[in-house]
């Protein structure tokens, strides 16, 4: 047992602590606050401490419990929301009212609610750490795999059917004279990656229902993805819509720093929220990890790590898991504080030298894998970036852009225009586009990337031609180029702009996406080829198809195809 000899803000020292390990969880004072050990220095450990340090006195006892910071998974985890350490709120609040005391901690996974086991292996069958030995209904969207911990091999002794808490033995495994009890649950370091037997290519998209994303600067499944963007932008409300809509089966929601009201609302809204494909809350399928802005800072730092544990935990049962953090700024500048306490030598404007490789390591955990049981998951992260004044050429931006392979540029003025979702088209990127062209081109429609690629085209070309509409006007310009004025303008406000309050519009699927990207093309070779026949610019947008194919996106699956199909006809496409 050591003693506290200094303390820093959430930084703790203290002595008498050799034969501790490095990242081992310590309880600290009095009170056993949670900490976690981040330096060792002869018999002198430092601790970041995951709860307030006021009150802390020098040679108040600290005491290593021998194991690193881990979390616990089991059936229960989902439809939870606990903090950066896995401490669930709503039975916090339920015991200990709406105030979260210093020392308060509570079991992750509810040791008294009962699951109905069902085996999936019988006496005498052979297995190892990944195996799943059996099935239980977590809730009714998803079917909880219990799998074989690791360090456990060998045949299968007994096991046992029926309804039983996370804590009873369900099976016991024999490997020559030493025999395992397994029960539902099993725990995890969060700073360790799960293993898994093979990486696959990302050849198959993450559909989100949001146009902008899905069509033009795709996701695939276990890809990483970076959304940056100043205050007012639209970052978390853009992390909401993706965890509302996207096809993954899991989603794991971390709040990490942002402000207390974002987040309240996230919770307030989503047990509201019903899943597009079943009908049912999404909450059914969504873990959330709320460490808002006045909670510790320190425990920022961790909450990351839990997410991406625990969607590791459900991608190894064969789930496709897209994880939202929001945002990574917010953990970086909790590694900043705690390098500063450490009087560790500051990297670029103060941040530390491993802030690189520290992302890295978070993102790197992505991926869709074949997992040790022959199953296949995924692990997909979308990072939020908050730059102050944002600027994108900060370290956190610079660095988290090094090893993302999607990057959704927030735009400032576009969000001043109140053009929401304000992704700016012309400096965001997607490098699994390529890649993911056959999976569309086969499952939507084979002209997809010809109509993405002229869609494109219209926009970068509009740009070109709004310096010289400043300086001139667009009267100047040749009728050809006014079309196409027009046309990307209908791509921005018809197709581009999405409503995320709006009953129909705020999710769109791939098919319905396609087919007003082709509406909207075919509508500019139809236009220029009305100009050629003697119609005046004026008579082509005064059209009544124009004020259609504005209202589109509103529309339910019924009228719009009765529109698309009468509009398609008009033009003879």
């Amino acid at each position: 047992m050591g003693r506290i000899f200094r303390v820093t803000g959430s930084a703790v020292e203290a002595d008498g602590m050799r034969g501790s390990l490095m990242h081992e969880m310590v309880e600290v004072g009095n009170e056993k606050l949670l900490g976690e050990i981040i330096r060792l220095d002869g018999d002198t450990a430092f601790i970041q401490v995951y709860e307030e340090t006021t009150g802390l006195t020098p040679g108040e006892p600290v005491r290593g419990t021998g194991k690193p910071l881990s979390v616990e998974l089991g059936p229960g985890v989902l439809k939870s929301i606990y903090d950066g350490i896995q401490r669930p709120l709503e039975v916090i609040k339920n015991e200990h009212g709406d105030f979260i005391f210093r020392g308060i901690n509570a079991p992750s996974i509810d040791r008294k609610a009962k699951w109905d086991f069902t085996p999936s292996v019988k006496k005498g069958d052979s297995v190892k750490p990944g195996d799943i030995i059996g099935t239980v209904p977590e809730t009714k969207l998803i079917v909880h795999k219990i799998m074989v911990p690791k360090g456990v091999e060998g045949n299968v002794e007994s096991i046992k059917k029926g309804v039983f808490t996370v804590t009873d033995v369900i099976c016991t495994v024999k490997s020559g004279k030493q025999t395992h009890k397994l029960t539902m649950m099993q725990t995890w370091p969060v700073r360790k990656p799960r293993p898994v037997d093979e990486k696959l290519a990302p050849e198959i998209p993450l559909l989100t229902g949001q146009r902008v994303f899905d069509t033009f600067f795709p996701l695939a499944k276990g890809g990483t993805a970076a959304i940056p963007g100043g205050f007012g932008t639209g970052k978390t409300v853009s992390q909401h819509q993706l965890a509302k809509w996207s096809d993954a089966s899991v989603i794991v929601y971390v709040g990490c720093g942002e402000r207390g009201n974002e987040m309240t609302e996230v919770l307030e809204e989503f047990p509201q929220l019903k899943d597009p494909k079943s009908g049912l809350p999404l909450m059914e399928r969504t873990v959330m990890i709320a460490n808002t802005s006045n909670m510790p800072v320190a425990a920022r730092e961790a909450s990351v790590y839990t997410g991406i544990t625990l969607a590791e935990y459900y991608r190894d049962m064969g789930y496709d898991v897209a994880i939202m953090a929001d945002s990574t700024s917010r953990w970086a500048e909790a590694m900043r504080e705690m390098s500063s306490k450490l009087e560790e030598i500051p990297g670029e404007e103060g941040y530390p030298a491993y802030l690189a490789s520290r992302l890295a390591d978070f993102y790197e955990r992505s991926g869709r894998v074949k997992n040790l049981n022959g199953t296949t998951g995924s692990v997909s992260i979308i990072g939020a970036v908050s730059p102050p004044g944002g600027d994108f050429s900060e370290p956190v931006t610079q660095n988290t852009l090094k090893v993302t392979r999607v990057f959704w540029a927030l735009d400032t003025t576009l969000a001043d225009r109140r053009h929401f979702p304000s992704i700016n088209w012309l400096t965001s990127y997607s490098l699994y586009t390529t890649r993911l062209d056959d999976w569309f081109v086969g499952n939507v429609g084979k002209e997809w990337s010809h109509l993405r690629g002229k869609a494109m085209s219209l926009l970068q070309k509009e740009s070109e031609l709004r310096e010289i509409v400043q300086l001139v006007g667009p009267d100047a310009l040749p009728v050809s180029e006014r079309i196409i004025l027009e046309v990307a303008r209908m791509l921005r406000e018809d197709f581009l702009q999405q409503n995320a309050f709006h009953e129909v519009d705020s999710y769109c699927n791939v098919e319905k996406q396609y087919r007003m990207l082709k509406v909207i093309v075919s509508f500019n070779k139809y236009a220029n080829k009305l100009i050629s026949s003697g119609k005046t610019i004026d008579d082509v947008m005064n059209l009544p198809m124009v004020t259609e194919i504005g209202r589109m996106k509103y529309m339910d699956e019924k009228a719009f195809a009765e529109s698309y199909n009468k509009i398609i006809k008009e033009m003879g496409d």
